[in-house]
């Protein structure tokens, strides 16, 4: 026997599929282009790509079962702004980029999360971490709800964008910042570079140089980097191609988006004078 709050989640998530059921039924319509127009993150977007923006979106909740946990409360638009976030990456990729895992767990704060692993002799451990998203390699992604919902800024920095870049990394095995590639691409190329990216964030923080724009745990391994310089590609591209022009071609290529052509420039703030 469900209790009530069981329950509640349970009949949310059953309206959300029976609204989301049809590709054209009005209530699919009304609540994902309702958020999509409420998200400065999707600013810029055109009718045609807001409307594949959508039907992905629609498929993701259709498709993966999203479950809260610790009381979190599924309503109808936090699913849809979580979903929309979960589609932009994979826009112009196709659901075939977003399957292979089924579950989206969505906590009402940071959650724990226990990992175990073995050491180079074989020795087992498991450790601790306090999180806000994990893109677990054996299926779900699990995030903070409430950092998911403020990812809908355009302040470079997003969660869900994170793990969706890393469960586009695990699609040719373990996150390792070299996801598969289309065709066209050139792998020599790509990881030229982001080592070269990588190996230059690592020296400037070793020298104590902080950059101003990107989030310094991308030095954390080449998988981070990978993620969070995506994280960069959608919210604040013009940095990106202004700082890392090579990164921002390859992520051009590999998400078949070009960001910076429709989000507005930020009001760049002239340099103190030395």
């Amino acid at each position: 026997m469900r209790d009530d709050k069981t329950e509640r989640e349970f009949m949310v998530i059953d309206w959300i599929r029976r609204v989301l059921a049809g590709k054209t039924a009005p209530e699919t319509v009304a609540v994902l282009r309702e958020q999509l127009a409420r998200m400065p993150l999707l600013v810029g977007l055109d009718s045609e790509e807001k409307q594949r923006l959508s039907e992905l979106a629609g498929w993701v909740l259709r498709g993966k079962n999203f479950s809260g946990q610790d009381g979190a409360r599924l309503s109808p638009r936090a699913c849809a702004s979580v979903a929309l976030q979960m589609a932009l990456p994979a826009m112009n990729l196709g659901k075939e980029a977003l399957e292979g895992w089924s579950d989206v767990v969505l906590y009402p704060s940071p959650f724990v999360a226990r990992d175990i692993w073995m050491d180079g002799i074989g020795l087992q451990h498991e450790s601790e971490s306090v999180l806000i998203g994990q893109a677990r390699q054996d299926g779900p992604v699990i995030l903070s709800l409430p950092d998911a919902r403020a990812s809908e800024q355009l302040d470079g920095w997003n969660v869900v964008i994170h793990e969706i870049a890393h469960k586009l990394d695990m699609l040719n095995g373990i996150a390792n910042g070299s996801p598969p590639l289309h065709k066209g691409m050139n792998q020599t190329q790509w990881s030229r570079v982001w080592s070269q990216g990588y190996r230059q964030l690592c020296r400037m923080l070793d020298r104590g140089v902080d950059p101003d724009w990107l989030d310094p745990y991308a030095a954390e391994n080449p998988a981070e980097y990978f993620a969070v310089l995506s994280e960069a590609f959608f919210e604040l591209p013009h940095h990106l191609r202004l700082d890392l022009p090579e990164i921002y071609e390859q992520l051009k290529l590999f998400y078949r988006q070009d960001p910076a052509g429709r989000l507005p420039e930020p009001a760049w703030e002239p340099a103190p004078e030395a």
